[in-house]
């Protein structure tokens, strides 16, 4: 994982050092994109039109300063004209719209073709504080 985005470190710092309260989302969501999101958002992520692509839900279990998911992401097999070459993720709070969170590139980019369906394994997603 790259790491966290710029609206969560502020959260997290307002939270722990300046009294504001944040309540964590109740259901995040792991998006997938062809052109890698930074700290600020922006990247692309994979388009909805046309290729039955859809931010799936996440769940996270943390051990040990490490949280990881904890059971495998499969996303709809791809239509269309596919998914494209997806690079990088990153977890939001919302379905659509809404906050990054956090963001990383994957080990290796993954062509998604109409007919393929794209997996994240269980403990595939590990995000670590240093």
């Amino acid at each position: 994982m790259a790491g966290f985005s710029d609206y969560l470190e502020t959260k997290v710092l307002d939270h722990v050092f300046g009294g504001t309260s944040y309540t964590a989302p109740t259901t995040l969501y792991v998006a997938l994109y062809t052109a890698a999101p930074t700290d600020t958002g922006g990247g692309t992520e994979v388009s909805t039109s046309g290729t039955a692509y859809a931010r799936q839900t996440i769940t996270f279990t943390t051990s040990g300063g490490t949280t990881s998911n904890t059971s495998a992401v499969e996303y709809s097999t791809a239509t269309g004209s596919g998914f494209g070459t997806v690079v990088a993720m990153g977890i939001f709070d919302a379905s659509t719209s809404g906050n990054l969170l956090a963001y990383g590139t994957l080990t290796t980019s993954k062509s998604v073709s109409a007919g393929d369906v794209f997996r994240f394994n269980a403990s595939a997603i590990d995000i670590t504080l240093t």
